[in-house]
């Protein structure tokens, strides 16, 4: 079992920038890879980040290429997102998420309980 916690989201004004983290607590040697969703009110949840913990390749959806950047300290268990640029549409609950499997890494086997992000215009 693994569990998941979210920290440092908050509110900042568009253009701004923040940083998420997400600690991996249990058995995190065996993920296969970890990842960013987010999910806005009256929207479908979001695919938004994911790398794979032992090669470190990332993905990110094209709403965020070139303004996110999420990486792994695989000594601390610990998964980050730097948000740089933001825009009131990146305003949502962001969600840690880590797979044991690469046919899991857009589902999540593991879920954190999120953590807000507002981004005022």
């Amino acid at each position: 079992q693994v569990q998941l916690v979210e920290s440092g989201g908050g509110s900042v004004q568009a253009g701004g920038s923040l940083r998420l983290s997400c600690a991996a607590f249990g058995y995190s040697d065996s993920l296969y890879c970890m990842g960013w969703f987010r999910q806005a009110p009256g929207k479908e949840r979001e695919a938004v980040a994911r790398i794979s913990i032992s090669g470190g390749g990332t993905v990110y959806a094209d709403s965020v290429k070139g303004r996110f950047t999420v990486s792994r300290d695989n000594a601390k268990s610990t998964l980050y997102l730097q948000m740089n640029s933001l825009k009131p549409e990146d305003t949502a609950m962001y969600y840690c998420a880590a797979s044991l499997s690469a046919t899991d890494c857009l589902s999540g086997t593991y879920w954190g309980p999120g953590t807000q992000v507002t981004v005022s215009s």
